[in-house]
C-alpha cells in the first residue's frame, strides 16, 4: 500500500472530520437561534399587549415599549440573516461531502490501468466526472450567492 494512498486516505478522513465538526457547530447554532426566536416572540407578544391594553399609560412608557419592540424586531431580523447564512453553509457542506465522495470514486477509476477498464468502467468514470462538474457548479453558485449577499449588506 503506497505511502501516497495512505496520505490521501488520512487527508480524506481529516477533512471529513472537519466537515462533521463544522456541521455539528452549525446545527447547535441553528438550535440556539430557534430558542432565541421563541424567546423574542414571547417578549414581543408581551410588549404588544402592553401597548394595546395600556392606553392610559404615560407617553414616555409607551415610547419605551415601542422602542423595545423595535429592538426585538431588529434582533429577530439579525437572527434571520444569520440563520440564512447558516443554511447556505449547510448546503455548502453537503456539496463538499458529495464532491469528496465523487473524487474518491473517480480516483478509483482513474487509478485502474486503461487496458483493464471495461466499457462500463469508462462510462461510469465519465458519469462521475459529469456529476463532479455539476457539484462544483452548484458550490460556485452558493459562493456567488454569499458574495452578493455580503455586498448587498455593505
Amino acid at each position: 500500500y503506497p505511502t501516497w494512498k495512505r496520505t490521501l486516505a488520512r487527508r480524506a478522513r481529516e477533512s471529513q472530520m472537519k466537515r462533521f465538526c463544522r456541521a455539528q457547530a452549525i446545527q447547535r447554532r441553528l438550535e440556539e437561534i430557534e430558542v432565541t426566536f421563541r424567546e423574542l416572540e414571547q417578549q414581543g407578544i408581551k410588549l404588544e399587549k402592553l401597548l394595546r391594553d395600556e392606553n392610559e399609560s404615560p407617553a414616555d412608557q409607551q415610547t419605551q415599549w415601542t422602542n423595545q419592540l423595535l429592538y426585538l424586531v431588529q434582533k429577530k431580523n439579525n437572527l434571520m440573516t444569520e440563520e440564512s447564512d447558516l443554511m447556505i453553509a449547510v448546503q455548502e457542506l453537503k456539496l463538499e461531502e458529495q464532491q469528496c465522495q465523487l473524487d474518491e470514486k473517480l480516483r478509483s477509476y482513474m487509478n485502474k490501468e486503461d487496458t483493464l477498464k471495461t466499457a462500463e468502467d469508462e462510462k461510469a468514470e465519465q458519469e462521475i466526472l459529469k456529476q463532479l462538474v455539476e457539484v462544483v457548479n452548484k458550490r460556485n453558485v452558493l459562493i456567488q450567492l454569499q458574495e452578493e449577499k455580503r455586498l448587498s449588506e455593505l
